[in-house]
């Protein structure tokens, strides 16, 4: 991932904090059939190897998992992002040399994937990934809420996923290369955008 200085994330705990708000993440491998691309949920270990380790789960048809990949997997972490007009900096008034931009988070991890198909692994990913997502509803289900065998029967559907990372990239580009009279306002521009990531965004613009 390109990362200028400026835009750089290097704090293990901060690029974790990032892993763990992001829903959705894309697992990538090169094959003998070309690059594949998975979207799926992942559950971050942060005490289990030097950078964590995530763990997840694929559908069994899924043949992403059956073809051996030639190079470290990637997994790529979408943050909020938001569009920047250029209306919003202060400088526009001043020479008006402004361009548009996007401001975004993002964390790109790396490792070798492995897939395993044991049925009390694949219950504790399936119980850590529930009771993560489970966490802060006001009557969390749980998997044991189901029947014994009817999760069972659903195991078999699935194979799991173990990637130790073996580098993180982490980048927040929130328009820290601006002057202070910018970012200020490009923080009120997107505040009072309609866009809930939008207004994440600008809650994130140093001041």
């Amino acid at each position: 991932m390109y990362t200028p200085p400026a835009f750089a994330q290097d704090d293990l705990a901060t690029i974790h904090g990032m892993i763990r708000a992001t829903g959705l993440a894309t697992l990538v491998t090169m094959t003998e059939e070309g690059l594949i691309g998975t979207p799926l949920p992942l559950i971050l270990k942060e005490a289990e190897g030097p950078n964590g380790t995530l763990y997840g789960h694929l559908a069994r048809p899924n043949p992403q998992w059956k073809l051996a990949p030639h190079a470290e997997a990637l997994v790529i972490f979408p943050g909020p992002d938001a569009y920047i007009s250029p209306s919003w900096y202060a400088s526009k008034a001043e020479h008006h040399k402004v361009v548009p931009t996007w401001n975004y988070g993002a964390v790109h991890a790396y490792g070798t994937p492995e897939f395993f198909d044991g049925p009390d692994r694949l219950l504790n990913v399936l119980t850590d990934l529930t009771d993560q997502n489970e966490a802060n509803r006001s009557a969390p289900w749980s998997v044991s809420d189901a029947p014994e065998k009817f999760v069972q029967a659903q195991m078999r559907g699935i194979v799991g996923l173990r990637l130790e990372i073996s580098r993180l990239e982490g980048k927040q580009k929130f328009s820290q290369n601006k002057p202070a009279a910018d970012r200020a306002g490009v923080a009120k521009g997107l505040a009072e955008e309609t866009d809930p990531s939008a207004r994440e965004i600008a809650s994130l613009i140093p001041r």
